[in-house]
């Protein structure tokens, strides 16, 4: 019994040795802890410790203020009927194309354009999937055929004037139905085979009813269609109304005319009201749709020759707007129908008829608060009678002229080929001289005032390739671009490359351009008006770059 009770002790004491040293080889060290000291806990692997990242905070804007962009109007007609100037042939791969059209996007934004005015509808057709017309035969090869591409050519367009900062016009042509008289080349939804009773024959071409309401709801169909599903900048006429009378013709309305007229009203007058509300009933559509989508037309350069009405130009023009296409410019101003109007002036600075000089004059005083660009014609260099247009300056000439007049503020020329493809030494002298520094268009104020929030940057990172902007909240539907600049003086920070980020109500919250890992930065934001909403500098921190 006693030794086993000796037994029991040495078990006893054993236990206690091994649980004594279990506990120590648990702790991990030899040291009782003191008083208030954590101990560490084990994990099966140890791992560094990382400090959290310090919450960012908004750059807050410096004082420094860059100097106000000039503003004036600089676009370029881009004809498509009968592949004036793009596409080459209605026959090429849509890839061809593309690349033919970015060339010419890339040579105006070289040039500091900043708009471009396309024509998406030439004779009765459309550049773009359409309810209301086929397909162009001047884009496909053959009428009512679409391209062989599923991306829609009219919003690739559009993105890649964006891209570039140009401003897109969507130009179309109201009553010409057709331009020729090959109506066998006609697809069967085009409305000389839907609407035959819409249509009027004048010398070789169709054209639609003007006096017909039914052929004024089916345009206004297509502007509506075309201004909803597009981000257009403008909708845009050129100045084929009422055809150009054609000697010992009469254009065939007469019936029309009986059925429609007014009491007491003249065929004349009566052609002019149809044009007004056409007029009237698309700046209506456009504006009840997208306030901010502009309304321009460019008519023919006279409104009225001296002989005939003492408030017109001192012309000698053997065709006008009002007497003989039965457009009036003046009412569509004083009503306030039109954003902006491109009179035509395709003669040279002293032309005896039609002087570019003496029209400039007459228009820049009736304006009537609208805004005035001038359509200059450089299709007319070395290749008119007119010996005036072998002088290469006269172009810069006319610039000249018209930059001397505050109430007109910009040009317009037609067409893109003619300072593309050929005129390269006006073209030269036109972006060394003139066009040297980019511009913005001018801007338009809304009819009803609107609250737009101010962007606020959050963070700017960037690496050798981009440099991105991230923004607080995401941006206001209403800012359609921001224009950004980065320099590491600040001294010259307004004469930096311009980097334009189109985002056209998107609601981005981050933009990315071109690394710009720079000392400063600069970005103003513009809204779909062309207001500039706030220019801001800020100095970037140094963690964001490279």
């Amino acid at each position: 019994m006693k030794q086993f009770r000796g037994l029991l002790k040495w078990i006893l004491v054993l236990s206690v040795f091994f649980a004594c040293k279990s506990q120590k080889d648990l702790s991990g060290s030899k040291e009782t802890p003191s008083i208030g000291k954590e101990i560490p806990k084990r994990t099966d692997r140890q791992f560094p410790e990382k400090p959290l990242p310090k919450t960012p905070i908004n750059l807050q804007p410096l004082s420094f203020e860059l100097p106000e962009m000039p503003r004036e109007f600089r676009g370029v007609w881009i004809a498509t009927v009968v592949n004036i100037d793009w596409p080459e042939a209605g026959t090429d791969s849509w890839e061809k194309q593309k690349r033919d059209f970015v060339t010419l996007l890339d040579h105006y934004k070289k040039m500091n354009f900043n708009a471009v005015i396309v024509q998406v509808r030439t004779a009765g057709d459309a550049f773009y999937p359409s309810r209301h017309a086929p397909w162009s035969r001047y884009l496909t090869g053959k009428e009512g055929t679409a391209p062989n591409t599923i991306e829609n050519p009219l919003t690739w367009m559009i993105n890649q004037a964006h891209e570039r900062g140009l401003e897109f016009h969507a130009w179309l042509n109201p009553y010409r139905a057709t331009f020729d008289d090959k109506t066998s080349l006609l697809s069967q939804d085009h409305d000389f085979n839907l609407h035959r009773d819409w249509m009027l024959k004048y010398g070789p071409k169709y054209y639609y009813n003007p006096g017909l309401p039914e052929v004024r709801e089916k345009f206004i169909a297509v502007i509506d269609e075309l201004v909803n599903n597009y981000d257009l900048d403008a909708v845009h006429f050129d100045d084929y109304f009422y055809p150009y009378k054609i000697g010992n013709q009469i254009f065939p309305d007469q019936k029309t005319f009986n059925q429609y007229k007014k009491p007491g009203q003249t065929i004349d007058d009566w052609r002019r009201e149809n044009v007004n509300l056409l007029i009237q009933a698309v700046h209506q559509t456009i504006k009840k749709s997208k306030p901010w989508v502009q309304f321009g037309i460019s008519p023919f350069g006279v409104w009225r020759n001296q002989d005939k009405d003492p408030k017109g130009s001192p012309t000698r023009a053997g065709q006008t707007n009002y007497d003989d296409l039965y457009a009036d410019p003046l009412t569509w101003m004083k009503n306030g129908w039109i954003d902006y109007l491109i009179p035509q002036l395709y003669w040279s600075m002293d032309y005896e008829l039609a002087s570019y000089r003496k029209l400039n004059d007459w228009w820049s005083i009736n304006n009537f608060g609208t805004h005035i660009y001038i359509g200059n014609g450089p299709y007319k260099i070395r290749d008119n009678a007119d010996k005036a247009w072998d002088n290469p300056r006269e172009i810069n000439n006319q610039i000249n002229y018209t930059r001397t007049l505050p109430a007109i503020q910009g040009n317009t020329f037609f067409s893109a080929k003619s300072l593309f493809g050929k005129n390269q030494d006006v073209a030269n002298l036109l972006q060394q001289e003139l066009y040297n520094r980019p511009t913005l268009p001018p801007a338009f104020e809304p009819n009803s005032p609107s609250i737009i929030e101010t962007p606020s940057v959050f963070q700017v990172e960037a690496n050798l390739e981009w440099t991105k902007i991230t923004l607080e909240k995401p941006l206001d539907p209403a800012i359609r671009y921001a224009m950004i600049q980065g320099d590491d003086n600040l001294v010259n920070l307004a004469d930096a490359e311009i980097h334009t980020v189109w985002v056209g109500g998107t609601r981005a919250r981050h933009l990315e351009v071109s690394s710009l890992h720079t000392n400063y930065l600069a970005v103003r934001w513009i809204d779909h008006y062309g207001r500039i909403v706030q220019t801001q500098v800020f100095q970037t921190p140094k963690a964001s770059r490279p």
